[in-house]
């Protein structure tokens, strides 16, 4: 078919192209639904430029994704160091820097090809972001492509592209659909109505072509695969088995395999090509789109697929570096149990080596289906497994499933130590699962059951793990004691990941009781990295990150935020991102940044499988930024940050649910409520850090109870003391802009209180300065009128990102559109449309749009939506 209106995207890759010739590399993501064009894009792009060098690497759509497979696909095809890393199983850092070392160093530019990465596997997604931070000065043009209508909210690729995009080096190609008048110019001659075609196509090349090859002069068929069907009946006997082979064995068709499989005739081939389903590619085949290959599919009865997957398994096992996946694929079609599990469980390991734990799931989840009536050990050891990587993938409901699983076959094969372990493990389920009693059960018997058979690794990581169940619960010094001697005997036996945890636990523990902690956190991050356990890594950043916040040292937490968050998201520690995140949003509230807070949070709460525990900090945000916002919705996230700190039962969770409704009571005017509340939260308030008891001691002196028994860190012992100017300062210096606030509204004179006014108006705390202006009209003092921020420095107070959501939605896109442009959730995209709709003034969408127009808010308004 002819490339119509793709004149546009070809210049603009022809300029990426010669901006990698002079040495600034350029990665560009090519976008559009399936059967737009984009591998046709590309392949025009490449017969005209020669002189390049030429890589092409795909996901496919076939099977669980092989790790790095478009990575494999070009080193196979490149040789050298890039081919012997990616055969020898380095480390992936090693993989990368091999593949960044191949493309550097070349005469001519390097153009690689990765496509369809909707498919693409975590450690694949990591490699295009260590790539995209370092080719921009290299001769190197990176071409990504991948279907925008197939990334939903929570999607891997989602926060991949989010990252990628905020290069200096990246640039995005949307690829439209065709207008009608291009629809007429190809149907020419079909003997087809070009309006009747364009409506039912809607414009997809792939779908156009394959109507107007599968007509015949008979009318239009229901889809494309419909055509595609069409053709396969006309074939014949023998070009029909080659093509139900090629479907089988992929996308990408190995000639060498193919013939080994069904010895197809030249002309069985040629007719295939003939018909438009395979068309040549190098020296090999390949189908013209997925679309065709899962056609023909999904045509191929079972009781003839079986037999040609057992042969594709028996001719790649022939080969000593066929991909594990792959043979686990295949093995699963041709019904071979014993194949599965050994090579579903080979895979899984490598997909987990290699950061990919998304994948390492599945494979596992793969092994168990086919596991059967193997003994009690073997499905256990893949029950742990698989609980593991959704553990590392956030999803607790399964780890716990899976883990209760492997403590049922661990007794069942009478190893107590094995079902001790398990017990540890599923202690964390539980906790993640805010299932606090169950939690705390399960730790103990843990460690009961295997304290009698002596020195063990389980007994170091039981050990570790009560440490830990005794910090969270306030029982600090013997925290410290089973810290102590669950390093001990760790760092005998070699186990740098539970010396990591003990070291981690001890410091939070020496957090708690006020003494020093950070080098302790420290020296647990290091001792993880040395031993390369990610695990252990991402919890010590995470608690570096949490416990530089609470001790308002905010540079120390962007620092570690920020190492932290570029480590798990390239090993895919799901997890621990989501611990990072949810202490950012923490760190934005404190330090004033609240729009973004808010953002950061309705983000999280879109994310599949998050974690309950994951949540409870997030709820407590969006309580206390509604609740001085006068958000009428305020109480929901209230209530349901209670529910959860309540299950999880450890005070320093529900002192902080409890100190949120203190401040949603004492901003409604209801004193007695939140009086009612801080005293539940005092009871517990002798098991908490510093940070929470000052918390805690300001709320009750602002409340007019008895202050803290305790001393208190600063800056509230200075508050507490009534030193206004000094609290100010101190709060100011640390960079708390809403506490400074406060302090002002805490004080006795009406001065400090007209100078927390501005400050809590520009902070759009409007529930918290109403109060102050009411306390001003009951002493008589004169009221100034509230200037919120937003207002100064925008027309309509509209914050940054709400600008941005309205030109897109003025501009015709949908919330679903918006989202996929921002790369945000749909979720966050309906808050923003809302708070547009009303700082505008106006009931829909259109209205928006109208408004946007005239006030000179957009360039143009003339493409509004109609609904």
């Amino acid at each position: 078919m002819t490339l119509l209106e793709r004149d546009l995207q070809l210049a603009a890759l022809g300029e990426y192209v010669a901006d990698a010739r002079r040495g600034e590399g350029r990665l560009v993501l090519v976008s559009g639904e399936a059967g737009i064009g984009k591998s046709a894009l590309l392949e025009e792009l490449e017969r005209r430029i020669v002189d390049a060098r030429w890589s092409w690497g795909a996901c496919d759509g076939l099977f669980t994704p092989r790790p790095l497979g478009p990575l494999l696909d070009i080193a196979r095809e490149l040789g050298g160091p890039l081919h012997h890393a990616v055969q020898t199983d380095c480390p992936r850092e090693d993989i990368f820097q091999a593949l960044l070392a191949e493309i550097e160093g070349g005469a001519r530019p390097s153009i690689l090809v990765f496509e369809d990465v909707h498919w693409a596997d975590e450690a694949t997604l990591d490699l295009l972001r260590f790539v995209a931070r370092r080719i921009r000065r290299a001769p190197v043009l990176l071409l990504v492509t991948y279907r925008d209508d197939e990334i939903p909210s929570g999607h891997p690729l989602r926060s991949c592209l989010s990252q990628i995009t905020s290069e200096r080096s990246t640039r995005r190609l949307d690829l439209p659909r065709l207008t009608p008048a291009a629809v007429g110019i190809l149907a020419a001659g079909s003997g087809l109505e070009p309006d009747a075609l364009h409506h039912l196509t809607g414009g997809n090349p792939y779908f156009l072509t394959e109507v107007l090859r599968g007509s015949g002069g008979t009318g239009l068929p229901a889809s494309a695969r419909d055509a595609v069907l069409g053709r396969i009946d006309g074939l014949s006997r023998v070009a029909r088995k080659t093509l139900e082979a090629a479907a089988l064995l992929g996308t990408r068709v190995d000639p060498t395999l193919l013939d080994q499989l069904v010895a197809p005739s030249e002309e069985a081939v040629d007719e295939l090509m003939d018909a438009g389903l395979l068309v040549p590619e190098g020296n090999g085949l390949r189908f013209r789109h997925e679309i065709s290959r899962l056609a023909v599919e999904e045509t191929i009865a079972p009781h003839r697929s079986a037999p040609l997957h057992g042969r594709i398994l028996s001719l790649l096992r022939q080969d000593e570096n066929a991909d594990d996946a792959r043979l686990a694929h295949h093995s699963e079609g041709a019904a071979d149990a014993a194949a599965v599990l050994t090579h579903a469980t080979l895979a899984a390991r490598r997909s987990s080596a290699l950061g990919a734990h998304r994948e390492a799931a599945v494979q596992y989840e793969r092994a168990l289906r086919w596991a059967g009536a193997r003994d009690a050990r073997t499905v256990a050891l893949l029950d742990d497994a698989l609980s593991d990587e959704y553990g590392l993938l956030d999803r607790w409901d399964e780890a716990a499933e899976a883990r209760e699983s492997a403590l049922d076959l661990w007794r069942e094969a009478g190893d107590p130590i094995r079902e001790a372990d398990s017990l540890r493990l599923l202690s964390r389920c539980f906790w993640r699962l805010c299932r606090g009693s169950e939690a705390e059960a399960a730790a103990q018997a843990g460690l009961e059951l295997v304290e009698p058979h002596g020195p063990s690794e389980e007994l170091a990581r039981a050990l570790a793990a009560a440490a830990g169940r005794r910090m969270v619960n306030g029982d600090l010094a013997e925290a410290l004691e089973l810290a102590d001697r669950a390093a001990a005997l760790a760092d005998d036996l070699g186990l740098l990941d539970v010396v990591s945890d003990a070291l981690n636990t001890r410091a939070c523990t020496l957090y708690s009781s006020g003494r020093e902690w950070i080098d302790p956190l420290r020296e647990a991050l290091a001792t993880a990295l040395a031993g390369n356990v990610q695990e252990a890594v991402g919890r010590a950043y995470a608690n570096l990150y949490a416990l530089a916040n609470a001790s308002l040292d905010f540079a120390e937490g962007d620092s570690a935020y920020v190492e932290g968050m570029a480590y798990c998201e390239s090993h895919d520690l799901g997890t621990y991102i989501n611990c990072l995140s949810a202490e950012r949003v923490t760190a934005l509230e404190f330090t004033g940044r609240w729009d973004e807070a808010l953002e950061l949070s309705l983000d999280r709460m879109a994310i599949p499988n998050l974690s309950p525990v994951n949540r409870l900090t997030t709820f407590f945000t969006l309580g206390r930024i509604g609740a001085r916002r006068g958000d009428p919705d305020v109480w929901d996230h209230l209530d349901a940050g209670l529910r959860g700190a309540k299950s999880l039962e450890e005070p320093q969770y529900t002192i902080p649910a409890r100190l949120a409704r203190v401040e949603a009571h004492w901003l409604a005017g209801d004193v007695d409520a939140a009086v009612d509340e801080a005293l539940q939260a005092a009871a517990m308030g002798d098991r908490v850090d510093p940070f929470m008891q000052g918390q805690l001691a300001v709320w009750l002196v602002r409340l007019g109870q008895e202050p803290w028994a305790r001393d208190v860190s600063e800056p509230f012992a200075t508050q507490l003391r009534g030193d206004v100017g000094a609290s100010v300062l101190a709060w100011e210096t640390i960079g708390c802009p809403y506490d400074a606030a406060l302090a002002l509204v805490d004080a006795p004179d009406e001065s400090s209180w007209l100078e927390a006014l501005p400050r809590l108006d520009a902070l759009g705390a409007t529930a918290t300065a109403d109060l102050l202006r009411r306390r001003l009209r009951e002493v008589g003092a004169r009221v100034p009128a509230g200037v919120r921020a937003t207002t100064r420095s925008h027309p309509c107070g509209l914050t940054r990102r709400e600008q941005e959501v309205l030109e897109l939605v003025a501009d015709g896109l949908t919330n679903l559109e918006v989202a996929d442009r921002l790369f945000i959730s749909a979720k966050t995209v309906d808050h923003h449309v809302s708070a547009v709709l009303g700082k505008l003034g106006v009931t829909n969408r259109r209205e928006a749009g109208l408004e946007a127009a005239r006030l000179g808010l957009v360039e143009h308004g003339e493409r509004v939506p109609t609904t």
